[in-house]
Order: C-alpha cells, then structure tokens, then sequence
C-alpha cells in the first residue's frame, strides 16, 4: 500500500477569495510568482533572489504551484541545456494582485533596515504604477547602485512585464538611487519633480525619453 499523501491545507470555505488563498497563500508562493513574472528562471536563480527560502521549502512551493496549474518546467536546449520554471497563464493572471501588493505594501518600505535584503528589481512592481504612460509600448532601463532592471510599459504580449538586467535596446533609461526610487514607489515623489530637482536621470533621444522628462 502507497504511504497516504497529506493533504494540502484549504479553508474549507466556497469563497473566491478563500480559494484564492488556497492556491498561493503559503508563505513564499507569492514571492516566486513575483520572480517568474520577470520571466523563465532556474532553480538556483530563484533561491538565489530569495534569500532567507530554504531549499525545501522552495522545492515544495514550486511543486504545489506546478500542481495547481500556476507554473511549470521545461529544459531549454544547449548551450543553456538547464531547467527553468515559468508561469503558465494562470500564474501570469497574478500580475495585478502583485501590482496591488505592491501598491498597498509600498508606504510601509520606509527606511532600510541593517537585515533587509534588496534585489533591483524588486522595485519594479510598485514603480510601473508611478510612471506616466507612454502611449505606446515600451521597455524602459531603470539603473540604480544595487543593479539594473527593465520595465515594459503600455501592456502588449511582446513579452514579461519587467525583467532583471538591462534590456537589449531600451527606449529609455532612468538613473536614480534606491532611496529616490523608494520614494517614487511610495508616491512622496513624482517622477517630474525628481527629474527637476536633479535627482533622477532620463536618458534617451526618443519620444519615450520626452514623455518621462515631462519635456
């Protein structure tokens, strides 16, 4: 006889949010999708960018979430010859409770503490919502101390939302420190007064650039 598999944790309840809950309310669960939606990643590069995961609780959340239908795994082909995971379209469809987390969570970042750890990208979420739209889709280098991320503004499926690193030809380029780029997050500072007060650097020749100097 197969030993009796646990049963996974519900609330038991016929409510949407409940259910929700069911799906991605363990601790972590989120925090991977916040990972993912920048993209196909490897094991070690999401242990890597949450730090404090043990190995086998980032094991058992990947597995939970492939069963549920939010990720899954694939092999990509040589050179890179590894196994990343990915968001199914399920998993994507998180992108606005995270923006919304985000949102609501920004006011508490406050100043960092000896024991935080910071990844670039982890502004990335919060800042989309803070930036003036463009018009039309475009990716954005955001460059701060701690590393460069991207964003791709305007919606569209040319591909994630955000990403680690710069992109591959941006449309433009903020340059900025980590405590301006909180205040952008949080909404103390609008992105036109921190270009006035010199603060933050947009680079760029194009219309994008133009729209997020406020020229």
């Amino acid at each position: 006889m197969s030993p009796r598999q646990p049963r996974r944790r519900s609330y038991d309840q016929y409510c949407a949010s409940a259910r929700a809950l069911d799906a991605v309310g363990d601790r972590w669960t989120l925090l991977i999708v916040r990972e993912l939606l920048a993209g196909p990643r490897r094991y070690t590069d999401l242990h890597a960018d949450l730090p404090g995961v043990s190995t086998d609780v980032l094991a058992t959340r990947l597995k939970d979430m492939e069963a549920q239908g939010l990720a899954t795994r694939r092999k990509i082909p040589p050179p890179g010859a590894a196994t990343v995971y990915e968001l199914t379209a399920r998993g994507a469809d998180l992108l606005p409770v995270l923006h919304a987390l985000a949102e609501w969570g920004a006011p508490e970042l406050g100043d960092r503490r000896p024991t935080d750890a910071l990844r670039a990208h982890w502004f990335a979420l919060p800042l989309m919502r803070r930036l003036p739209a463009t018009g039309t889709t475009a990716v954005v280098d955001v460059v701060l101390d701690e590393g460069v991320f991207h964003l791709r503004l305007g919606g569209g499926d040319a591909g994630p939302a955000y990403g680690d690193g710069p992109a591959g030809a941006p449309d433009a380029r903020l340059v900025l420190d980590a405590d301006t780029c909180r205040e952008l997050c949080e909404g103390a500072l609008s992105l036109e007064a921190g270009v006035k007060a010199g603060r933050i650097e947009v680079v760029g020749a194009g219309p994008v650039a133009t729209v997020l100097r406020g020229d």
